[in-house]
């Protein structure tokens, strides 16, 4: 009974509020033409309004003379080839845009031939098919003692740049590790100081001899063309650091010590004014391979 007396409340309560609604949903009221204008109006401000020919033409025309008075005949066909100038015009209206990417300029001609002679002069200069090591090919050289000579010698006057101070006569396998050490070891130990070096003092390369010049002693890696020796450096601002008067010292003396340790594994023996009393004025470097590796002292 009290069931049935809920729901016929609820029904009565759902009746009203069906009496209660409206027939048709609420519209939102249509604009006025003077709204419409206001707005066609502000986007008129919004978007952009179209470049006049006249204007354009002008642009053309501006450029064009710029190219003729700034550019070179062989830039201002690169000029012409790459984009026309109507899309150029309508590039330099806007402050963002970039109407032709930076490009430079041809070189001349002189230059060209300038440095296709230098290449060629490197080449007909090569030795052991390196332009970098510069000189010129001997072939055999016959030695006074069995055990001296060498196959196939070359006679270098500079490496990467770098003349010597005489030239040195050696096999290419030496050749090379002195490029190595120069460009590893020499050039960065050195740096910016005296402007770098201008010239490597070399005080020995091939030499029929045993070693150190001792009687009863093995024939040296000279007499082999294995082996160089370097007494100092001549710096661009026409200064020296020599090892004899350097080493010791705290500032040339630790670019000196730097040398000698990059040398290490380049060479197979690496001696220094600390090594003996043979080599207190001289850096020896020579190709030997021992088994136990590098020998450095």
């Amino acid at each position: 009974m009290r069931v049935t007396s809920v729901l016929v409340w609820v029904w009565i309560v759902m009746a009203g509020a069906a009496l209660a609604a409206p027939d048709t949903s609420l519209r939102p009221v249509a604009r006025g033409d003077t709204a419409a204008a206001a707005t066609a109006r502000a986007l008129q401000d919004i978007r952009p309004t179209a470049r006049p020919a006249l204007l354009e033409a002008a642009l053309v025309r501006q450029l064009t003379r710029q190219i003729e008075n700034v550019a070179d005949p062989g830039f201002r066909r690169a000029l012409d080839s790459q984009t026309s100038l109507a899309t150029r015009a309508f590039a330099a209206l806007s402050p963002q845009a970039t109407g032709l990417s930076i490009r430079p300029n041809l070189r001349p001609d002189s230059m060209v031939q300038k440095a296709m002679a230098q290449r060629r002069a490197r080449t007909k200069g090569a030795v052991c098919g390196d332009p970098d090591i510069q000189g010129e090919t001997v072939g055999f050289v016959p030695g006074r003692l069995s055990a001296c000579g060498i196959q196939d010698a070359v006679k270098v006057r500079s490496v990467s740049g770098i003349p010597f101070s005489q030239q040195a006569l050696m096999d290419c396998t030496t050749a090379k590790a002195v490029k190595t050490w120069v460009e590893k070891g020499m050039k960065p130990a050195i740096g910016t100081t005296g402007g770098g070096v201008s010239q490597i003092k070399v005080a020995a390369h091939y030499a029929c001899r045993t070693r150190n010049n001792q009687p009863g002693a093995q024939v040296s890696e000279h007499g082999k063309g294995r082996a160089i020796d370097i007494s100092g450096f001549r710096l661009r601002d026409g200064s020296e650091i020599t090892l004899l008067q350097d080493w010791s010292r705290r500032d040339t003396g630790a670019k000196l010590r730097k040398m000698h340790q990059r040398a290490c594994g380049i060479f197979g023996t690496v001696l220094g004014p600390d090594s003996d009393r043979f080599h207190k004025d001289h850096f020896h470097f020579d190709t030997a391979r021992h088994r136990g590796g590098s020998f450095c002292r």
